[in-house]
């Protein structure tokens, strides 16, 4: 582990003094974090990799834009961006194939596919379709807002997360020009605002936090089929304590391991941490704790899986913890870094694939 080198990439808003996506390195044995470099994104609200890891795809104003992965720094290289021909997106994720890159539309309620090119351009817009509500109100329930879209393990389906009608509608994806297809919808209870899935390492068992309803739900999953299946097997509630009012649900990581997941809930500002069932799938809760800061946002383990990092949307700052799994306790270590409006992190092993 020591001699494998990392960095993280974390993305920020720009409107006050950050300037996009921040670079740093990871010192994975003594669990921290050092920042070496920032290029300019506006208003970098998520990030992702592309599948064979050469390429960094970022949220951005103009749409998405790419930046190139150097295999032997992790440094960041601008190569182009492109519109989305909708309102800014929430969420990237990447095709397994190399061909496309799906992006989801909070503001507007669309999913939006763009075609990649081999040298890690993005393209045109291939397809778009905009998800439907319940009623013709513009409050935050019952009208679409796409939070996260998700390809399945196998790469056959593509699940998008719609917090506003409480809707994972799953989509087959057309490799030839990118079309989609609606094939299913898994519904979950109305006004739970369901708003990330996360897949176990072995593809069997899907993870989804709702912001609403302070739950982590817990399906099966069977792509085998024409129709993949869904079956839900478990409810947790993902607060530090259920009396809490003003709770939501934010971030949502599976261990590189598969042994662990890890989430974190605005308003009680919290992490809990979870044990993963190897073949129920199924979530024993380990610890819930305080993170002494406002709204984390989003949270990562470090690969040893040690360190817990959690990025502070409104205090403005990422913190880092040890993570004692058999006391069922974290404990701050270092200093937080101090950087504005942190949104996202995404760590990364210099000259290793996504």
């Amino acid at each position: 582990m020591s001699k494998e080198k990392y960095v993280a990439y974390v993305g920020t808003y720009t409107h006050g003094s950050s300037v996009g996506v921040h670079v740093y390195d990871l010192d994975v044995e003594n669990g921290y974090m050092t920042e070496r470099d920032v290029v300019p994104v506006n208003n970098a609200s998520h990030l992702t990799k592309s599948t064979n890891g050469k390429y960094l795809y970022a949220i951005a104003d103009e749409g998405v834009e790419v930046l190139k992965i150097h295999p032997d720094t992790g440094d960041l290289t601008p190569i182009n961006k492109v519109g989305i021909d909708g309102m800014r997106g929430c969420f990237l994720s990447a095709d397994q194939n190399g061909k496309f890159l799906y992006v989801a539309g909070y503001h507007d309620g669309k999913v939006t596919v763009v075609h990649t090119h081999r040298d890690g351009r993005l393209g045109s817009v291939l397809d778009g379709i905009f998800h439907k509500g319940i009623f013709s109100v513009a409050e935050r329930n019952f009208r679409p807002h796409i939070s996260c879209v998700m390809p399945t393990p196998d790469g056959k389906f593509l699940c998008v997360v719609d917090s506003g009608i409480d809707h994972i509608n799953i989509y087959q994806v057309n490799q030839t020009n990118g079309k989609l297809k609606l094939l299913d919808v898994v519904r979950c209870e109305l006004e739970s605002g369901p708003r990330l899935i996360r897949f176990g390492r072995d593809g069997r068992f899907a993870y989804v936090n709702c912001e609403l309803s302070n739950e982590v739900l817990v399906y099966s999953y069977d792509g085998s089929g024409k129709i993949p299946k869904f079956e839900l097997i478990q409810k947790v509630d993902s607060r530090m304590d259920k009396q809490e009012l003003g709770c939501a649900s934010s971030g949502l990581r599976v261990s590189p391991s598969g042994k662990y997941l890890y989430t974190s809930t605005a308003g009680d500002n919290s992490v809990s941490i979870y044990a993963i069932s190897k073949e129920e799938g199924t979530l024993s809760r380990i610890l819930s704790l305080p993170i002494s800061g406002k709204y984390p946002k989003d949270i990562d383990v470090f690969p040893d899986e040690k360190t817990l990092v959690t990025l502070n949307h409104e205090s403005n700052e990422i913190r880092f913890f040890t993570i004692d799994y058999e006391a069922g306790l974290i404990v701050m270590k270092g200093k937080p870094i101090r950087v504005e409006t942190p949104n996202c992190i995404l760590i990364s092993k210099v000259g290793g694939e996504a």
